[in-house]
């Protein structure tokens, strides 16, 4: 049986799936494995959090967070390399331990959510310390001239105390349109605030913690903002700000919002501003793009995010950790290939990248069983799919009730709902990638968008039907 829909979705002669280009068996890390826990060189995907990512002419690397399942881990931030972004290999250590002003300060025993970039010939790497619960923290950073070591410790970037409203971690750097140099940052207390740098020497401009862009209403549960990353996109002359929302232990998820300038306002899809903790449910605030998920029977993913993200060549990929759900204490590296809506927001690929290409699909491979989900931001936690059945004739059956289907005849799917009144999600409009099944091991096509709401759908082939 699984023979038979391999084949289906790769195409039999004379069928035009023949046409379509399907991501190859990746060869997927096993997962929790113990017999890699203290050998670090065996690690891979795993034990990856808060991952940063940088493409250089030696390959793509991720340098992340120190953490380790089943022990202490050694501080100094991690390093891994790929050459293709699904298989990668361990590095090192960029750091050998804590350095000794950001020691002196925070009293961290591991450094978290570094970023590297490169300015110049320098390569600079921005780190995190701190501990749980404190503000006081500092950023910090160092050099070298190649994106391996050796490093030198250049100091303090940024300082907090626990007097302050903000929290100094989470770094991100990014030069804008017109080659300015910001650092955005921030977590939890206080929100995200952004302030620029000089370039020669890779720290603020001016004093100060600089202005705020994003922030939640601490005085609720549900009040967590942290690790900032922002994007500009060429094509929409945009930037975008990626946020953490919630515990990144149990429902982490990713929030996105724009803006025509770097310094904000950054608003979602419905206009709201991240500034805005008023707003009642606050949470709702931000296009949740990316939340904890289970397709099917199959295991799924708890907490995804704190992610970077990669502009390769106008091919944006988003790079998160996410927790297994049979065991949350695995943190594992994520990279998923990023789709862009036409009037320029950015979704998500339901599965890991694996090599998978935009391009046309043909009508006859769309009718079939699919499963689907909603990322509803009023859902903490892990979102489960339900059953969504494309007919013949544009006939669709799911979790909503019974609706039309059309297809642009490229990529563009467009679902639409007759028992959902107008305005409250019954129109959404996809695109559809063919990937890989990570969770059953088979070619699968997939599909990402979102509603007239600003909601994200996913959606992902699990047979295709016989006609």
């Amino acid at each position: 049986m699984l023979m038979l829909m391999m084949m289906g979705l790769g195409g039999c002669s004379g069928d035009r799936a023949a046409k379509v280009d399907f991501p190859k068996d990746p060869d997927a890390t096993v997962m929790y494995d113990t017999t890699v826990l203290h050998n670090e060189t065996k690690w891979t995907v795993n034990n990856a959090h808060d991952p940063g990512i940088i493409k250089t002419d030696e390959g793509y690397y991720v340098f992340s967070t120190d953490v380790k399942v089943g022990g202490d881990p050694r501080p100094g931030v991690m390093v891994r390399k790929s050459e293709d972004l699904i298989h990668w290999k361990w590095v090192g250590y960029a750091l050998p331990g804590i350095p000794e002003t950001a020691m002196n300060w925070t009293g961290a025993s591991s450094l978290w959510a570094p970023d590297v970039i490169k300015h110049g010939n320098e390569y600079r790497l921005y780190y995190s310390a701190s501990t749980f619960g404190s503000r006081q923290s500092m950023i910090g950073m160092a050099s070298a001239s190649s994106i391996e070591g050796p490093w030198t410790d250049r100091g303090d970037v940024i300082r907090t105390e626990s007097g302050d409203a903000l929290n100094a971690i989470d770094p991100n750097i990014v030069t804008d349109a017109e080659g300015r140099m910001w650092m955005v940052y921030g977590s939890f207390f206080g929100g995200i605030h952004i302030i620029e740098l000089d370039p020669d020497t890779g720290k603020p401009k001016e004093a100060g913690f600089g202005q705020l862009i994003a922030a939640r209403d601490r005085l609720t549960e549900d009040g967590a903002v942290e690790g900032p990353y922002i994007v500009y996109n060429e094509k929409f002359k945009k930037y975008y700000l990626f946020v953490s929302y919630d515990s990144l232990f149990e429902d982490y998820n990713v929030r996105v919002a724009r803006s025509d300038s770097i310094t904000g306002p950054y608003v979602d899809f419905n206009g709201r501003d991240m500034t805005d903790t008023e707003f009642e449910p606050q949470f709702e605030v931000g296009n949740k793009i990316l939340g904890g998920y289970k397709f099917g029977e199959e295991d799924g993913w708890i907490a995804p995010g704190h992610n970077s993200v990669l502009n390769d060549g106008g091919n944006y990929y988003i790079v998160h950790h996410a927790r297994g759900e049979a065991d949350k204490n695995w943190s594992y590296l994520h990279v998923r290939k990023i789709l862009w809506t036409e009037d320029g927001w950015p979704v998500v690929s339901p599965e890991r990248y694996d090599g998978e290409m935009e391009q046309d699909i043909p009508q006859s491979l769309l009718t079939g069983e699919w499963e689907r989900i909603e990322h509803d931001p009023f859902v903490n936690g892990q979102v489960e799919s339900t059953p969504l059945s494309l007919f013949e004739q544009g006939k669709l059956q799911g979790s909503l009730g019974t609706g039309t289907w059309n297809f642009d005849g490229k990529r563009t799917l467009t679902l639409t709902w007759d028992d959902v009144a107008e305005g409250d999600g019954r129109v959404e409009q996809v695109q559809l990638l063919p990937a890989w099944d990570w969770e059953r091991g088979v070619k699968a096509l997939v599909f990402t968008g979102l509603n007239e709401k600003g909601i994200a759908v996913w959606g992902k082939q699990i047979s295709r039907s016989s006609k």
